[in-house]
């Protein structure tokens, strides 16, 4: 198959760019403003993009592990976008830097005696120099299994050794459990410690389920745009965009079951520790907030995508994407909130500028990697099965 270098998404890369520090350089406004305001949202926004790029790292290492051949055509888009971590990592030093305004573990004088009493048990970990090693070790593991997977599939457009796939899925087997593992510490560190009042096994698989949503809804977006012209043109059919719209619907029902379970386990349980963490989001102005995620993250995507007829046609999937990134970051936000006000929503500029900063920062680095290498990889040995792909086979 011929697949000349991806010239196009200049005027993508830019814009993005332009929004992107267009974010930062008003976060840092909103930062001399009010720092601990600006600090939540910058923290908001960057679990949101973090999120998204490790589960399309996941979702890509699943499918090399599992040796499938489908979404080879649609391979380049989904390696590619876990190279914003590069970024990411970047970005997440402010959250570093303002550690003390976010954390309340960080300096816990002052403290109601029972908080005080669980941070001090939890010292041994939440401290200030753990969390910060940690976090280079999380974005290494992720930085460095996606480089190598991405490496080798560009250095097989070249060569076209068949021996890079085989690598390639010994990598992704081997490296899920380090890349899980990873996820679900960064989802104990940056979320669940902004309260003493949760403890809950299951939070790191919670951040993963919608953060894949927003990576399906992403790759969703990338193929509907690439797909206009050649050669995704020509290789993307309607099985292709019909998997892509059973996954999403798929992963909606398994982000509703990972949060149900949650919910249940510590209600069921009713523990002193745990409870007061629904409380804040039930009982206060935030239970609109959980009415709406539980209302457009699941009931009404799950309704829309039910019929086989929309998940095969790419506009309504393209409606639907945007729609779950949206409520996803409303999930975000609803999880990462209320450690700054309790008592209900208090939107801001600052957390639109951070989403739009680490957002478009984000995604101009993608497309720019993107650029100068074919959009499908041409010498992949699955390639023809995955341009003649049917379910059935």
């Amino acid at each position: 198959m011929n697949a000349p270098p991806f010239t196009g998404g200049r005027s993508l890369l830019v814009r993005s760019a332009v929004v992107g520090g267009a974010g930062i350089a008003l976060s840092a406004v909103g930062a001399a403003i009010d720092p601990r305001r600006a600090a939540f949202a910058w923290l908001t926004a960057v679990v949101y993009w973090t999120g998204i790029a490790v589960a399309a790292l996941v979702f890509l290492m699943a499918n090399r592990a599992a040796g499938a051949r489908w979404y080879t055509v649609l391979r380049r888009l989904l390696e590619t976008i876990p190279s914003s971590l590069v970024v990411l990592a970047v970005l997440f030093v402010p959250v570093v830097l303002g550690a003390r305004l976010i954390y309340p573990w960080v300096d816990p004088r002052g403290l109601p005696a029972d908080q005080l009493h669980l941070w001090e048990h939890r010292h041994a970990w939440l401290n200030l120099p753990a969390f910060v090693v940690r976090a280079v070790v999380y974005f290494a593991v992720w930085i460095a299994i996606a480089a190598l997977l991405r490496g080798w599939s560009l250095r097989q457009d070249a060569s076209g050794d068949p021996a890079l796939t085989a690598r390639a899925r010994r990598l992704a087997a081997g490296g899920l459990p380090f890349v899980a593992l990873a996820l679900t510490f960064a989802a104990v560190d940056w979320q669940m410690s902004l309260s003493a009042f949760i403890a809950s096994t299951i939070f790191g698989v919670y951040w993963f389920a919608g953060s894949l949503v927003g990576a399906l809804a992403i790759l969703i977006l990338g193929m509907a745009a690439a797909s206009r012209e050649e050669p995704l043109r020509g290789a993307v059919n309607a099985n292709h965009v019909h998997s892509m719209g059973k996954y999403l619907f798929a992963f909606t029902a398994f982000w509703a079951y990972i949060a149900l379970s949650q919910y249940l386990l510590i209600w069921i349980g009713n523990l002193p520790e745990e409870v007061p963490w629904y409380l804040v989001r039930g009982d206060t102005g935030w239970r609109p907030v959980g009415i709406f995620i539980v209302v457009f993250h699941f009931v009404l995507p799950f309704l829309i995508l039910m019929p086989r007829d929309i998940k095969r046609r790419v506009r309504p999937l393209v409606v639907m994407a945007v729609w779950m990134l949206v409520v996803h970051y409303v999930d975000v936000y609803w999880v990462v909130m209320p450690a700054l006000s309790p008592g209900g929503p208090s939107p801001s500029w600052m957390d639109l500028a951070a989403l739009a900063g680490v957002g478009g920062a984000s995604v101009a680095f993608v497309v720019s990697r993107l650029r100068g290498h074919p959009l499908v990889p041409a010498r992949d040995p699955f390639l023809e099965a995955s341009l003649n792909y049917e379910p059935h086979q």
